[in-house]
């Protein structure tokens, strides 16, 4: 169910082709790579691991994000491998009484020109990887970039000591990014991290475990994402791999004494993801107790304060260098390709780096952070105690008015999934550059600039 439509032409070239270095191989590095190689730009990936692996869970690949890997001509390959979502259902956690639902396919591709679906993170970055090689983009492995030059011009150091210059490097390494900690350092900011006092476990039911039990093949066979909200925690679930492999992400209180190390790889222990859903409704027991044994992920959810600034000269951050987000509105991989569609255009547009940057910061700061804050809000809406607040809380998603659960509030996805980052770039351009430099453009048309 592709819904895609094109609002506009970006087959422009660069108007100065930049030799540009990409840090880091993940979802963020090789969209922005692509994005730039369509657009004429010459592109180098260095990448830290030796080998590249498919790694992670499902994810969702909403409209913002949807109509972007439309336009690298990627869509159809990554609708192949997903599932089309087709309606939310919100329920409480001890007796699965559906409180209410939130429409979206086909609706919601109809209202915004690009479709919603879920995928499992490792077919779309396989995706990105098979257009990175197709293109010629040059990908160096066992790269791992420790600084950048002093200066902050576009020449980067490996940790075999040798240097790699070019014309503009984008950090896109994750918030483990010793860019991120660098350019953090330079503008006076202590880049840490707080823990949440939430942690996750990340879940993959093959249907062969479901086997004889109808319920959990009703849930794997259909397209609805299921939100059970309970006192301290909230789960997450839908079908993933067309409809082979049921995806489940469970919220719950970080167990007191473990790290606050942020990993997609950490081991956790099924007994213990058993004890906690103990009161949970008997279909949550029912799917946990399918959990193959020593195939639970775990990993703490840490907020990190905005930093300062996003660039120095000619080094910028993108994705999770700089605006890494928690799982509760599910945009962390669509605003890492929203900062690829906008750097794209932004150098694509000039022939000066330091303008390009500077209106992508001017862009994406401000939308990243308010995306990224709003996390926050809608945790505390999903994880709240049984009692009064919840009670309210649930009235509202009965009810036709704004919903707590901000991913499935309207106006809320008007703002997420609406907002085309691309074409607004575009439109755009000269006031940003004006607005970039402190000015308003009638202003400068007014002087005579």
């Amino acid at each position: 169910m592709d819904t895609f439509q094109a609002s506009f032409d970006w087959s422009f070239k660069a108007k100065h082709p930049f030799k540009v270095i990409v840090v880091g191989a993940g979802i963020a590095g090789l969209t922005v790579a692509l994005g730039l190689k369509k657009a004429g730009h010459e592109v180098l990936i260095l990448e830290r691991v030796h080998e590249i692996a498919e790694v992670g869970a499902g994810i969702q690949v909403a409209p913002n994000a949807a109509r972007i890997l439309g336009r690298l001509g990627l869509l159809s390959q990554v609708m192949e491998r997903a599932n089309v979502r087709e309606q939310n259902s919100l329920r409480r956690y001890a007796n699965n009484e559906e409180l209410g639902t939130a429409p979206l396919m086909p609706q919601v591709g109809q209202k915004y020109n690009a479709p919603l679906a879920v995928v499992h993170r490792g077919d779309l970055q396989r995706i990105l990887l098979e257009g990175v090689k197709a293109t010629g983009i040059e990908l160096r492995t066992s790269s791992r970039v420790i600084r950048a030059v002093d200066e902050f011009e576009a020449s980067v150091q490996l940790e075999s000591e040798e240097w790699i210059s070019g014309d503009v490097v984008i950090a896109a390494d994750g918030i483990k990014s010793d860019l991120r900690h660098q350019v953090a350092s330079h503008h006076g900011h202590t880049d840490t991290c707080q823990p949440t006092g939430d942690a996750a476990y990340r879940i993959m039911i093959p249907k062969g475990m479901m086997q004889g039990d109808q319920r959990a093949l009703d849930l794997l066979n259909h397209n609805v994402g299921m939100r059970w909200m309970g006192p301290g925690g909230h789960i997450m679930a839908h079908p993933t791999k067309n409809n082979t492999v049921y995806n489940m992400v469970l919220l719950h209180p970080q167990k007191l004494g473990t790290s606050n190390e942020e990993s997609w790889t950490s081991k956790g222990d099924k007994q213990e993801i058993i004890s906690f859903y103990h009161d949970w409704g008997d279909l949550v027991r029912s799917l946990l107790s399918y959990v193959p044994d020593g195939e639970v992920m775990e990993w703490t959810l840490n907020s990190h304060r905005p930093l300062p600034s996003w660039l120095e000269n000619r080094c910028v951050l993108m994705g999770d260098a700089c605006h890494p987000m928690l799982p509760y509105v599910a945009q962390g991989a669509a605003q890492a390709i929203e900062d690829a569609g906008v750097l794209t255009c932004a150098l694509s547009l000039t022939d000066s780096v330091p303008k390009a940057l500077a209106v992508y910061e001017l862009v994406r700061k401000e939308r990243a952070e308010r995306i990224q804050n709003s996390a926050t809000v809608t945790r505390k809406a999903l994880h709240l105690p049984d009692g009064a607040a919840q009670r309210k809380r649930d009235d509202a998603i009965h009810g036709s008015g704004k919903t707590p659960d901000l991913w499935a509030d309207p106006s809320w996805q008007d703002f997420m999934w609406g907002t085309d980052v691309m074409k607004d770039m575009v439109d755009k351009w000269d006031d940003l550059v004006a607005h970039s430099h402190g000015y308003h453009l009638h202003t400068l048309q007014a002087i005579g600039c």
